[in-house]
C-alpha cells in the first residue's frame, strides 16, 4: 500500500495523520517541472496543536525515561523504512532531483542504517555519573552526574538532503527521550510526510512522540523558534536565517543547534598530483549538483601550477552532463527550482561582472529544456575577495585560486566567514598536518578520505554554526546535565 496520497500527503500530529487547515500546496519534480501531487499545508493552529502534543507526550508519559522503548521504536522505525526503501526512494528521487546512485547513500539509505546507531545510544550511554564524594564548605556530599533529556525540540529543516538531515535530528534526539516537531522545507514535504505515515502506522512511537508538519509558509518557522513549550531548536539552512532563529530563540532562551552555510576550501600542496586532485575537486562539486553545505567550492593551487589545475578541473567539469536523476550514471542533476536556479546564474553573471573567466560551463544545458539544470562551471582569474568566492552559491560551481606555498594557502583557506569543512592533497605528512592545525574548520578530508559517518560529529566553526549533529558529540546536544549531591 502506497506510503502517501497524491491528493494531499498529510501531516503528524499527536499520532493521527490528518489534512492540513490551510488546505494543500504543490510539490514539483524539479528534473521535469511537473507538479507530482499535494502536500498537507499547515497552518498556525496546527502547528499549535503539533507543539501542544510533544509537550504532552514529554511532560505526561514514561517517554523520556523508557531507554528500552526508544531503542526498540528507532530499530522498528529504521526496518519499516527499509521495508518501504522503494517507494522512498521513488520519492526521493522525484522531489529532491536527487540521482538515484545517491540513494543508496546520503540521500536514503545512509540515514536509515544510521538509526541503528542512535537505537544503540539509548541502551549504552551512561546516564549518570559518578562524581564522588567531596567536602565543599565542610559538608561530606555524595555527587551523581546524570544526563536527561532536554524536552520539546523543533526541528527545521533544509531541502537539500531531506533524509538525512530529518534523521541526524530525528535519531538522537528521540534517542535522548525528547518529543520532537519536525518542520521540513516546503519544496520537499512528501519526503517528510512519508515518514510520518510509517511512524504512524509502522511503529510503537507514542502518539505525540513525533510530530511533521508541512506548510508552504516559510513564517511557521518563526513561531515555533519563538513558542515557550519548545526547549530547544535544532535547525540546518542557511547562516541568514540561522540568525533569524537565534533571534527569535533569545526570548525564551532556548538552547539551539545551528548547522549553517559554508564555503569550504580544497587546497592542493605543491608536492600533490595536481591533476589527480583537481578532477576529485571538480568532481566532488558536481554531486546532487553542488547542493551541499559542505562541499569544497574553492580550489587553492600552488601558483606554479594554475594553469595545469584549471585545465584539469575544467576537463572534468565538461565531462559531467546533467541529466535524468533516475537513470543510474547521473551524478549532477536539477537544482530544487527554478528561484534556485535564477540564484545560481546571479552568481555567474557576478562572476563575469568582476573579471572572473568562466572556463567550463556557465549556462544553462543546450539540449535540456525542461527542468532546473545548470551546467556544471568552472571560474578562474578571480581572487579570494570576489563574490563568488565569499558567499554560498549551492550548485555546481567551483572558483580556482592559486595560492603561494602552504601558509598563504592557510590563511586564504581562513579568510572566510565560514569553516564548516575542508580538503587538503599532498604528500609529506609533516606539511599537511601543518596545514591541518592551522585550517578552522569543522571536518576535513585529507587525500580523499572521507569524514562524514554515524559515530563522527559534524559542524563548523564561525558562521558555519554552533554544535555538532552525529556522532555522541550530536546526541548530547539533546540532552540537559543535572548534578545531585547528597550529603552524607
Amino acid at each position: 500500500m502506497s506510503l502517501l496520497d497524491a491528493d494531499g500527503a498529510p501531516l503528524l500530529i499527536g499520532g493521527d495523520l490528518r489534512p492540513g487547515r490551510g488546505g494543500v500546496f504543490a510539490t514539483v519534480n524539479p528534473a521535469t517541472e511537473e507538479t507530482l501531487g499535494q502536500a498537507a499545508d499547515a497552518d498556525t493552529a496546527d502547528l499549535d496543536a503539533a507543539i501542544g502534543a510533544a509537550r504532552t507526550a514529554f511532560d505526561d508519559t514514561d517517554w523520556s525515561r523508557d531507554h528500552a522503548l526508544r531503542a526498540h521504536c528507532l530499530r522498528q522505525l529504521r526496518t519499516a523504512l527499509t521495508e518501504h526503501a522503494e517507494e522512498l526512494r521513488e520519492i526521493t528521487v522525484a522531489e529532491v532531483g536527487a540521482p538515484v546512485m545517491l540513494t543508496h547513500g546520503p540521500q536514503f539509505q545512509g540515514p536509515v542504517d544510521d538509526l541503528e546507531f542512535a537505537a544503540n545510544l539509548a541502551e549504552t550511554y551512561s546516564w549518570e555519573t559518578d562524581l564522588g564524594t567531596a567536602k565543599p564548605m565542610g559538608i561530606p556530599s555524595a555527587r551523581v552526574l546524570r544526563r536527561e533529556a532536554v524536552g520539546v525540540i523543533g526541528a527545521i529543516t533544509p531541502w537539500n538532503f531531506p533524509h538525512q538531515i530529518n534523521f541526524a535530528k530525528l535519531g538522537p534526539a528521540l534517542a535522548a527521550g525528547n518529543t520532537i516537531v519536525l518542520k521540513p522545507a516546503p519544496d520537499t514535504p512528501w519526503c517528510a510526510a512519508a515518514v510520518g505515515a510509517v511512524i504512524a502506522e509502522h511503529t510503537d512511537i507514542p502518539a505525540g512522540v513525533v510530530n511533521i508538519v508541512t506548510s508552504a509558509d516559510h513564517g511557521l518557522g518563526a513561531q515555533l523558534t519563538s513558542d515557550p513549550r519548545v526547549d530547544m531548536i535544532s535547525f540546518t539552512g542557511s547562516t541568514a536565517t540561522g540568525r533569524a532563529v537565534m533571534t527569535n530563540a533569545a526570548a525564551t532562551l532556548k538552547k539551539t543547534f545551528l548547522e549553517l552555510g559554508g564555503k569550504s576550501a580544497f587546497v592542493i600542496l605543491d608536492d600533490a598530483d595536481v591533476v589527480a586532485a583537481a578532477n576529485y575537486a571538480a568532481f566532488s562539486v558536481c554531486v546532487h549538483a553542488g547542493q551541499g553545505c559542505a562541499l569544497t567550492t574553492r580550489l587553492l593551487v600552488p601558483r606554479a601550477h594554475y594553469d595545469e589545475a584549471v585545465a584539469a578541473a575544467a576537463k572534468t567539469m565538461g565531462s559531467i552532463r546533467p541529466g535524468d536523476p533516475t537513470s543510474s550514471g547521473t551524478i549532477c542533476g536539477p537544482l530544487i527550482s527554478e528561484r534556485q536556479r535564477a540564484r545560481v546564474e546571479h552568481y555567474l553573471d557576478l562572476a563575469r561582472a568582476e573579471g572572473g573567466r568562466i572556463v567550463a560551463g556557465g549556462g544553462r544545458p543546450a539540449d535540456l529544456d525542461r527542468g532546473y539544470f545548470i551546467e556544471p562551471t568552472l571560474i578562474a582569474d578571480l581572487g579570494n575577495d570576489a563574490t563568488v568566492a565569499r558567499e554560498e552559491i549551492f550548485g555546481p560551481v567551483l572558483v580556482v585560486i592559486p595560492h603561494d606555498g602552504d601558509d598563504d594557502a592557510i590563511r586564504l583557506a581562513n579568510d572566510s566567514p565560514y569553516g564548516l569543512s575542508g580538503a587538503i592533497w599532498g604528500t609529506d605528512p609533516g606539511r599537511i598536518a601543518h596545514v591541518t592545525a592551522g585550517i578552522r574548520t569543522g571536518t576535513l578530508s585529507v587525500n580523499g578520505g572521507i569524514w562524514y559517518s554515524a559515530d563522527a560529529p559534524f559542524g563548523g566553526y564561525k558562521q558555519s554554526g554552533i554544535g555538532r549533529e552525529m556522532g555522541v558529540a550530536g546526541f548530547e546536544e539533546y540532552l540537559e546535565s543535572k548534578l545531585v549531591a547528597t550529603a552524607g
